[in-house]
């Protein structure tokens, strides 16, 4: 996996067909503006590469943090330019927002569900790179926070877009943005941000989603991918144009020869051998 690890990535894959993306840049995974990028061009790649992945685990190489965050001696932030003009300053400082925003929404345009399992603190930056996730495990141990307005901004990298729709309380997203106070993993499991705690820390916790993580990777990755997809989709939109959808998907999606290959493994109570999701490898060989 070393063509896809970099200066802080560390992509692993403990598993066939499963991959685990550790977050290094010691002391404390603070995002550089160089950090983010690396962090959206590696689940672009692995999906513009064709690379047969079908579930990604993504944590932190360090026992004690998941992420302390931006780094704001680094970030990018009020660099929109050196320009007199305020509206092209602007403009400068949007395209860098809109460019750090599709970095980590990256998890979301993956084909493959990608299972995000923190420990320890999850500073201001972690809860943004949490929600474009499909499933979230926290350690017992871990500590939230949603840190920009103590530091001066509202957040804007993806906790508002994602928060009020994953917990359903809008007071409650408000309480925890205005305040910044922190919330434990209980408290985060409360809401609805994760869907399991796992007793223990950063050992424990990925050791669970790596587990996961092989269940789904042992399944149709048409299945998987498609299911992703439409629940996205649902999210998004109304249940009529969410059943509407899913009628024109799945009428193309159930001519998979992976349906057939799921029958003729539990007739003779074998294991399914399923194609890779991706053509691209194959083609790119032609």
């Amino acid at each position: 996996m070393s063509q896809y690890s970099s200066k802080w990535l560390k992509v692993t894959e403990p598993s066939p067909h499963v991959l685990l993306v550790e977050l290094a840049r010691a002391p404390v995974n603070a995002f550089s503006t160089e950090f983010w990028r690396a962090y959206g061009n590696l689940f672009d790649s692995l999906t513009q590469d064709g690379y047969d992945v079908r579930a990604l685990v993504l944590s932190s190489a360090f026992p004690k943090i998941f992420t302390a965050g931006l780094d704001l001696k680094d970030s990018g932030l009020g660099s929109g330019g050196s320009s007199q003009d305020s509206a092209r300053a602007s403009l400068a400082t949007r395209n860098m927002l809109l460019a750090f925003q599709s970095a980590i929404q990256a998890p979301e345009r993956a084909p493959f569900p990608v299972i995000v399992a923190v420990h320890g603190h999850v500073i201001g930056l972690g809860i943004d790179m949490m929600g474009p996730c499909d499933i979230r495990y926290t350690a017992s141990d871990a500590k939230f926070t949603i840190k920009e307005v103590d530091i001066g901004l509202a957040p804007d990298i993806g906790t508002l877009a994602h928060l009020p729709k994953i917990t359903g309380n809008l007071s409650l997203v408000r309480e925890l943005t205005y305040t910044s106070r922190g919330f434990s993993a209980a408290e985060a499991l409360s809401i609805g941000l994760v869907s399991r705690v796992v007793e223990g820390g950063k050992t424990e916790v990925v050791k669970e989603a790596l587990e996961l993580a092989k269940v789904i990777a042992s399944k149709s990755p048409i299945a998987v991918s498609s299911a992703k997809h439409l629940i996205t989709h649902s999210r998004d939109h109304s249940v009529p144009e969410n059943l509407a959808y899913t009628g024109a998907w799945n009428a193309h999606a159930l001519m998979t020869n992976d349906i057939a290959e799921t029958l003729r493994a539990t007739a003779q109570k074998d294991k399914a051998k399923f194609a890779p999701l991706s053509l691209t490898t194959k083609l790119s060989k032609l």
